[in-house]
């Protein structure tokens, strides 16, 4: 069974930091990409990052780039979401996603990513909440 579940939100001051995991199943991270995405209430989903294992390539979105690093662990078949110097801005639902390897490239992933039948899998979502 192809499956995605995220951990690790939660509540992290301003300026704090969190790392969020997305752990795969029924697939390995050698055959697909794995992408963060954020949705804010009343705002619309966006792409954070998205990343090829094999190429050990990431594309970012702009307002993350120096703060968000992703990484992948292929024993524990994970991505790895580390976020630092976090804004109210960052606050929102994350869900990882994967998509099958040369299907499209990272950006195109990240951007056609907040349209959800897009892409192949979904996880279920955790909640990053910034706030004193």
């Amino acid at each position: 069974q192809v499956q995605l579940v995220e951990s690790g939100g939660g509540l992290a001051q301003p300026g704090g930091s969190l790392t969020l995991s997305c752990a795969a199943s029924g697939f390995t991270l050698d055959t697909h990409m794995i992408g963060w995405f954020r949705q804010a209430p009343g705002k619309e989903r966006e792409g954070v990052s998205c990343t090829s294992t094999r190429d050990n390539m990431t594309y970012y979105r702009n307002s993350v780039k120096g703060r968000f690093t992703a990484s992948s662990d292929r024993a524990q078949n994970a991505v790895f979401l580390h976020m630092n110097n976090l804004s109210g801005e960052d606050a929102g639902v994350y869900y990882c996603a994967a998509q099958p390897l040369d299907s499209m490239n990272l950006q195109t992933m990240c951007i056609v990513g907040v349209h959800l039948s897009y892409l192949e899998v979904w996880g279920q979502g955790v909640l990053v909440t910034v706030s004193l």
